[in-house]
C-alpha cells in the first residue's frame, strides 16, 4: 500500500472524513493544514505567533509559513502520512515538492475525489454551517476549480494522480480509496 498520500477535491467532497478514516485504519499521520495552523497558534510557537498575526487580519498565511509547519511534522514522521488541503496551487506544489525532495519523502499517490457540483452543493447546504449558502458555495467551487485544475494536470503528468468517484456512502468511497491505494 502507498503510504505518502495527497488528497485533492472540492469543498464538501469528503476529503477530511476520508482522510481521517484512512489515517486511522493505516496508522498514517493526518496533515490538515488548517488543523496544523490552529495547533501552532494554540501552542504559542514562533510560527504560530506569525500565523496568528496574519490570520487575525483576515489574510491568508503565506506559503512559506505553511510549508515550514508541514516540514516540522514530516521530519519527525516518515512512517506514512496524508496531506489534506495542501497544496492548493502550483506555487505551493512546487514548495512542497522541494521540501519532500530534501527529506526524501516524495508523494506516492495523489487521490482526486471527484463529485458533481449539484451533489456538493446539497451536501454543504445540509451541513448547516452559517457560511454555507448557495452563493458562497458557488464561489468556493469556482475558486477551487480555478486554483486546482492546474494541480490536477501537474500530478497527472507525474503519473501519480488517481481519480476517485466521491458519490455514494462514506463506506463506498472509502473502499474505492483503499482499492486505489493497494
Amino acid at each position: 500500500m502507498k503510504n505518502r498520500l495527497l488528497f485533492l477535491g472540492p469543498p464538501g467532497a469528503g476529503k477530511g472524513t476520508q482522510a481521517s478514516l484512512i489515517c486511522k485504519d493505516q496508522g498514517f499521520l493526518h496533515l490538515s493544514t488548517g488543523d496544523l495552523l490552529r495547533e501552532e497558534v494554540s501552542g504559542g510557537t514562533d510560527l504560530g505567533k506569525k500565523a496568528e498575526l496574519i490570520m487575525n487580519k483576515g489574510e491568508l498565511v503565506s506559503d512559506e509559513i505553511v510549508i515550514s509547519i508541514v516540514e516540522k511534522r514530516l521530519i519527525k514522521y516518515s512512517e506514512g502520512w496524508l496531506l489534506d488541503g495542501f497544496p492548493r496551487n502550483l506555487a505551493q506544489a512546487s514548495l512542497l515538492q522541494n521540501l519532500l525532495g530534501r527529506i526524501s519523502q516524495p508523494i506516492e499517490i495523489v487521490l482526486l475525489i471527484e463529485i458533481d457540483d449539484e451533489i456538493l452543493t446539497e451536501r454543504m447546504l445540509g451541513r448547516g454551517r452559517k457560511d454555507d449558502n448557495k452563493a458562497v458555495i458557488k464561489n468556493r467551487l469556482k475558486i477551487y476549480k480555478d486554483q486546482t485544475s492546474p494541480l490536477v494536470d501537474h500530478y497527472k503528468k507525474q503519473g501519480i494522480l488517481k481519480s476517485i468517484n466521491g458519490c455514494g456512502s462514506v463506506e463506498d468511497v472509502n473502499s474505492r480509496i483503499k482499492e486505489a491505494l493497494s
